[in-house]
């Protein structure tokens, strides 16, 4: 037993120097690639991730961008009878409040309820391709550490395997190899799940507000419909 602990305390020794010098030269390629197979999934998502949130942020923003006059110059035509200019005006304002009011100027002669009805399909469409991959961003965000985790169990399976079949001759570099890969997936699952549940959160929000924004113009259309004749 003495001499076993003896074996590891100078593969300790021995190990350390070789790990500190290969960490001198060891970029984040390198390290990347101490974590295997589970590495793949891992980086796909995160570059998925990447994407979807870029991607759905340019999206919202743009939807999220308010015309204070638009209302106004809704009522003015609306006022005047000019059916026509005001939906050219919604064509080219081109927004989901715009497309959602165009859809209720079009049931014009309708009764009201069919008018409201019309626009909350449409602000219901509208809020649904907002959303759109959010639910991916979702499955990342628990999906990802999930599979770091699975990657330190292959990882440590692996380092008790090698310790096994050293017998007596236990060496730290036949361990390093296990080790590197639970550590390394370990946060590089993290990472994945980190990136994804803040992009996913703060994209949530986004779009609540622009929920909030066409809840406020599908009233004030109504209010210009439901404002008595002068």
């Amino acid at each position: 037993m003495i001499n076993v602990l003896l074996q590891v305390q100078d593969s300790l020794a021995t190990a350390a120097g070789t790990e500190s010098a290969a960490a001198e030269g060891m970029n984040l390629f390198d390290l990347a690639l101490k974590g295997g197979v589970i590495m793949i999934p891992l980086l796909f998502l995160l570059g998925m991730s990447v994407y979807i949130a870029v991607e759905r942020f340019v999206v919202i923003r743009q939807a999220a961008k308010n015309d204070d006059a638009f209302m106004n110059r809704i009522k003015e035509c609306l006022t005047e009878g000019k059916i026509e200019a005001a939906t050219e005006l919604c064509e080219r304002t081109n927004t989901p409040y715009s497309r959602m009011v165009a859809k209720g100027i079009s049931r014009l002669g309708r009764p009201m309820n069919d008018v409201q009805v019309s626009i909350e399909n449409v602000g219901n469409l509208e809020v649904s391709k907002l959303e759109k991959n959010l639910s991916l961003l979702a499955t990342t965000a628990g999906g990802g550490p999930m599979l770091g985790f699975l990657g330190t169990v292959c990882g440590m399976i692996q380092a008790f395997y090698n310790m096994s079949s050293a017998g007596n001759n236990v060496d730290v570099t036949n361990l390093a190899g296990g080790i590197y890969t639970a550590m390394v997936t370990t946060v590089a699952g993290l990472i994945v799940g980190v990136v994804a549940y803040f992009a996913y959160n703060y994209l949530v929000s986004m779009v609540d507000k622009v929920v909030r924004d066409l809840e406020a113009r599908s009233l004030e259309f109504m209010d210009i419909l439901n404002e008595p004749a002068k």
